[in-house]
């Protein structure tokens, strides 16, 4: 069995000595939202081979998004087809903004869960000319708020006055994610929703409290997106968004510190090619956390590649 180290917090002041050689076959990374080259920057080296034309090795860690579901089952699935491949892979697991300020020092390689051009668009703002854009690999992500299906409200704006339905709360998730921010800052003044309390948890205390209204048969309110596996897990929908306050489809992308393609050409050319479709990330999600949640990740990780043995050879 594969084992991978799974830290909860990252050391901002540490940083990560990491060896190896310089490559060719740099690819010039775009700003997401203009489309624009960018030059990549950075001198550190540590690929093994030199060359894109075969895995480089070494060491490679992924920050994965707290509470981000599809960042836990895409990183970990990466995971363990890396370390087939010969390379050491650290996951490390924090808030998004600490996940970026990581990026831009060079303590963390990859996050393969930006949304844009909304979601994590202060990260972006922030730090983006620190760092590469390695492209697309779900393209119709979006934020929602949904209810039980027996919910008798349909739209968002008529939640303010029946808020009582929902023991007057909005049950939401990490501080630090972009859909916190979104709801606090757009969605709770656009439909005068001042009067509920929106409760800041965590998603998998979010995931307890919706189960537990299911069983009971108690109206809930969540802050949630797609893709996410709790769409069919649950009898759930969305409410309507007149005024758009939430957005509309976003795109995911994996985005790299500065200098990684340079360090791992081969990698960057896979990641850059990567993407997967609604029914594979579905699979994959109610394997590893809805079905096995107790698991190790990775477990059920490799038990997906079993069943999915042809999935990296098709990009």
């Amino acid at each position: 069995m594969r084992t991978l180290k799974r830290t909860l917090a990252l050391a901002l002041g540490a940083t990560l000595a990491l060896a190896g050689c310089a490559s060719d076959g740099e690819e010039t990374p775009q700003d997401p939202t203009t489309g624009a080259e960018e030059a990549p920057g950075g001198d550190e080296t540590e690929g093994e081979t030199g060359s894109a034309g075969e895995p480089e090795g070494g060491a490679i860690t992924i920050g994965v998004p707290a509470g981000w579901d599809e960042a836990v089952a895409v990183s970990n699935l990466w995971a363990v087809y890396l370390e087939d491949l010969g390379y050491e892979v650290d996951l490390l697991d924090a808030d998004m903004g600490v996940l970026y300020g990581a990026l831009a020092k060079g303590d963390v390689d990859i996050v393969m869960d930006t949304w844009l051009p909304v979601t994590h668009e202060d990260y972006w703002v922030e730090y983006g000319d620190q760092l590469e854009d390695l492209g697309v690999w779900y393209d119709d992500a979006k934020l929602t708020i949904a209810v039980n299906s027996d919910s008798p409200i349909t739209s968002l704006d008529e939640l303010a006055e029946n808020a009582d339905l929902f023991n007057n709360e909005i049950v939401g998730i990490d501080a630090g994610a972009g859909l916190t921010r979104i709801t606090q800052d757009e969605v709770i003044p656009t439909y005068g929703l001042e009067d509920m309390d929106f409760l800041i948890s965590s998603t998998s205390a979010m995931l307890a409290s919706l189960d537990a209204a299911q069983r009971a048969g108690e109206d809930i309110v969540v802050t949630l997106w797609t893709p996410h596996w709790a769409y069919g897990a649950y009898d759930i929908r969305n409410l309507e968004d007149p005024e758009g306050a939430l957005g509309g489809a976003e795109s995911v992308h994996t985005v790299a510190r500065q200098g990684f393609t340079a360090d791992f050409p081969w990698l960057a050319e896979r990641l850059t090619a990567f993407e997967m479709a609604d029914e594979h990330l579905a699979d994959l999600e109610n394997l590893m956390l809805n079905e096995n949640p107790d698991r190790d990740y990775q477990e059920s990780a490799a038990e997906w590649l079993e069943a999915n043995a042809d999935f990296f050879e098709t990009f």
